[in-house]
């Protein structure tokens, strides 16, 4: 008699440690009484053996043996990869300071010109 093994699909939060990617599965279930939809997050400890995930990807995994003390499901398919940054950095950067500095060039503009328009009220006694 074949085993089914159980299934679950998520998305990769971490892959800084050797052969292991941290998991995220989202799951819903009704409160028993309320009957409000639930969301209930796991995070998974995941052997990918060919270390081929990165952050953001959509995986399915699939449980396995015991491979540590935390691992207990590998990577069954990559359904959906992240999409990359099509921007370098060296692009960005020039803009965003350009960006900066035209509101503070724009701000101290405004209180001399307004100071020049308006005439000099007379105090009154």
């Amino acid at each position: 008699m074949a085993s089914v093994k159980k299934t679950k699909v998520g998305q990769v939060l971490s892959n800084k440690m050797e052969k292991t990617v941290i998991v995220r599965v989202e799951a819903y279930r009704q409160h028993p009484v309320y009957k409000k939809k639930i969301r209930n997050v796991t995070k998974y400890k995941v052997h990918d053996e060919k270390k081929e995930c990165h952050e953001g990807d959509t995986v399915r995994i699939i449980e396995t043996r015991p491979l540590s003390k935390e691992k207990r499901w590998r990577i069954d398919e990559i359904l959906v990869h992240a999409t990359a940054l099509e921007a370098k950095p060296q692009e960005i950067e020039p803009k965003i300071i350009a960006e900066k500095e035209k509101p503070a060039a724009a701000e101290a503009a405004s209180p001399a010109a307004v100071a020049e328009n308006k005439p000099a009220e007379a105090p009154q006694n």
